[in-house]
């Protein structure tokens, strides 16, 4: 039988999450600036019990995601919303709290393993 109780309210609630980010002109000459949709629409919850990984290509977003739930960078649009509280709308000093509450363990490239060494 399952730990997770699936009728539960989530803990954590994304909805719609999107982080754009406008690029450089690519000349004086330019009329517009081109965007750079890093996550574009994700909703998912997690509720009491259950865990989530965040798995892709490099550069596909997988960072950006957890620092936009986090307000670490500004989302676009959407919602993250912890036990009830739009992040989003949380003071600086209150999102410190909510950050050690999330546990949210970014790729390290230099702690990896190194393919050529055993383990054992």
């Amino acid at each position: 039988m399952s730990d997770i109780a699936t009728d539960a309210p989530p803990l954590l609630s994304v909805r719609d999450l999107k982080v754009h980010f406008q690029m450089p002109k690519r000349s004086l000459l330019s009329r517009h600036r081109d965007t750079v949709k890093a996550v574009d629409g994700i909703s998912f919850d997690i509720r009491p019990g259950e865990t989530i990984g965040v798995v892709g290509e490099s550069g596909c977003g997988k960072s950006t995601l957890g620092r936009g739930i986090l307000q670490l960078i500004p989302p676009t649009a959407g919602q993250a919303i912890w036990l009830g509280d739009d992040l989003a709308s949380l003071s600086e000093k209150e999102m410190r709290g909510r950050r050690r509450d999330l546990q949210i363990i970014f790729q390290d490239p230099l702690a990896s393993l190194n393919p050529r060494m055993s383990v054992g």
